[in-house]
């Protein structure tokens, strides 16, 4: 396709239906028309994909978009179409007919853009039609699976290398929800972006509330939160076995709740039909392994929950950010216990990685158990992980809505922090907990502490008490993990106030989950007056129609956001309905006059 004379501006507003552009969209567009790479990371909902969907529609050629699930590509187009927009994917589910077509539609320079899976981009013969066609853009969604010490790692990812060997002329972009500084640099170094601009938004996700609680009864728990909160909202729920997925979901559809599985074990039908349920269906709860989730479009994921232990928090984060993607308030449930530790420890002593793997891995997993057990606000603890700065409090997660009693571990801490001085900044909690308590080992005796003035001055707990401390120290900053030293800890700046008493720090003591339901922001849907209740399901049931008609998902029709701003504006003609988030010329001639037919009957008084 020749490049268009459109400005980005004009295809936001007439194909997307927004009125201008989020900090930094339009930074990373111009980066991709002038013909440079870059690297994108932005939270999960931040519009990631007009950065290069409005690209591959401006310049020439087609936009070639790496995506790791063949099973989301469809909806992914789907969405692209009705909008108007030439999409379409090469992949294993489509015929040897339909796959000719895709290839003749590419030849006839008659795609926008083209989904296709990194294995299908390693093939041979991708890449010789690739060379015979005009490439807009080469787009590297959900790049932290290069990373072979992420949670998503896919092999066929680092063969992704090639395209700058391949089609030094096309510019590249990877993009991610998901990566901490480490994982950054891996993506750049291995994807040849290290000297491409990087764009790192902020990772706060303010409308998803994060709450973390022991596991006392889980069952019932998750039964009280499902109850309480989410009686028919769709949501996730994560387990890290298989057969507990399938007895949870089983149970769930016992106590009435829309429940289905998801995890490997499942053939692939099965779990493409369960996926589908919940993409196009409302109020349907996926129970699933972390094989579950990742490309997840679905807008109106109203909650997440973990009834085990993530590995990391870079998982946590990836498979929390799911929930509410269309800004709309979403909670982050968790309960975690003993039990998980030891049953992810033991599927890390049992993994085929090395001894540097496991104990980077292990790092990973005293950061998340960090998270459970600080004070402190949650949101400022998890942004700190990621190296963003945020304020100390953030009002939206249960230690600030409902802090929880704790002790004055000052001089605990202070214990802590000059034991990892005086070994030398180089050793794992497990060797400093053996310091503090005075443990006569024969590592301890070669390196000569047990002469250092913290041998055995930490008898007043026991082992778990001191990782509990370690491991807030390290959540809130106090302390910093070394993955080259394989989980070394040392201090920092912020270290030096509370080891020379400057200040004090109080640690948490763990309660039973507070009965009284969280208070939650509230914003469109929650604020739905009485009197536009009629309206808003009567859009909704239009909405529902068209997607039933067309066997999409009801969001690819309008989110809920743009059913919020008709029920609000009340538009009554073309015009007026052209300036409601998400409608686009494309969205007014499909729907316009259905839609202003059912606000028109509701503001006559008739019966919808």
């Amino acid at each position: 396709m020749p490049a268009s004379t459109q400005q980005p501006e004009q295809i936001l507003k007439t194909t997307f239906g927004y009125e201008q552009f989020r900090a930094p969209q339009r930074e990373i567009i111009d980066e991709l028309m002038a013909g440079r790479n870059c690297l994108v990371l932005m939270p999960t909902g931040g519009g990631k994909s007009l950065c290069y969907q409005i690209p591959s529609m401006l310049r020439e050629g087609v936009g070639i978009i790496v995506s790791p699930l063949i099973a989301l590509m469809q909806d992914q187009v789907d969405a692209l179409r009705e909008l108007g927009v030439r999409a379409s994917f090469l992949n294993s589910s489509l015929s040897p007919e339909a796959q000719r077509d895709v290839v003749h539609a590419l030849r006839q320079g008659q795609l926008d853009m083209l989904y296709v899976a990194p294995e299908r981009l390693n093939q041979e013969s991708t890449v010789q039609l690739l060379h015979s066609l005009p490439i807009a853009l080469f787009a590297i969604d959900e790049a932290h699976c290069v990373s072979q010490w992420g949670h998503d790692f896919r092999a066929d990812y680092l063969q992704l290398s090639r395209l700058q060997e391949e089609f030094p002329e096309v510019p590249r972009i990877a993009l991610t929800a998901t990566a901490d500084a480490n994982t950054r640099v891996e993506i750049a170094q291995r994807l040849g972006l290290v000297d491409a601009k990087h764009f790192v938004s902020g990772f706060d996700r303010p409308n998803i509330q994060y709450r973390i609680t022991q596991k006392q009864n889980p069952r019932q728990q998750l039964l009280r939160f499902l109850r309480r909160e989410h009686e028919r909202d769709a949501g996730i729920v994560y387990c890290l076995s298989r057969k507990k997925v399938d007895d949870t979901a089983a149970w769930l559809v016992t106590q009435g709740f829309d429940a289905v599985p998801y995890h490997a074990g499942l053939s692939a039908e099965q779990r493409a039909h369960n996926q589908q349920r919940f993409l196009r269906e409302e109020s349907v709860i996926v129970v699933a392994t972390i094989a579950f989730g990742m490309g997840i479009d679905k807008p109106d994921v109203r909650f997440i929950v973990h009834l085990d232990l993530p590995k990391s928090l870079e998982a946590y984060y990836q498979e929390t950010g799911r929930a509410g993607r269309d800004g709309e308030p979403a909670t982050a449930w968790m309960v975690y216990g003993l039990q998980d530790v030891i049953m992810l420890r033991q599927m890390m002593d049992g993994s085929q990685g090395n001894e540097t793997f496991k104990r980077v891995e292990r790092a990973k997993l005293d950061a998340m158990l960090g998270l459970c057990e600080i004070t402190s606000c949650r949101r400022h603890a998890l942004l700190h992980y990621f190296g963003e700065p945020g304020p100390e409090t953030c009002g939206n997660c249960d230690a600030c809505l409902n802090p929880v009693p704790t002790w004055d571990g000052t001089q605990s801490s202070r214990k802590a922090l000059s034991c990892v001085y005086r070994t030398g900044q180089r050793f794992g909690v497990n060797y400093l907990i053996d310091v503090l308590l005075g443990a006569e080992s024969d590592k301890i005796f070669q390196n000569n502490h047990h002469v250092i003035s913290t041998y055995g001055i930490g008898k007043e707990h026991n082992g778990n008490a001191w990782r509990s401390v370690f491991r807030q120290l390290v959540a809130r900053g106090y302390l910093s993990v070394d993955h080259a030293t394989y989980g070394g800890l040392h201090l920092n700046e912020k270290s030096r106030g509370l080891l020379k008493g400057e200040h004090s720090i109080a640690l948490r003591i763990d309660v039973q989950e507070p009965s009284a339901k969280p208070e939650r922001k509230t914003r469109h849907k929650q604020a739905i007056a009485d009197a536009d209740k009629d309206l808003w399901e009567a859009l909704r049931q239009c909405r529902k129609q068209f997607a039933d008609d067309n066997d999409v998902a009801p969001y690819v029709i309008f989110h809920d956001a743009s059913l919020m701003d008709m029920v609000h504006y009340r538009p009554l003609n073309e015009a007026q309905f052209l300036g409601i988030s998400g409608v686009g010329q494309s969205k007014l001639e499909k729907y316009g006059a259905a839609f202003l037919e059912v606000i028109r009957l509701h503001e006559d008084g008739s019966t919808v």
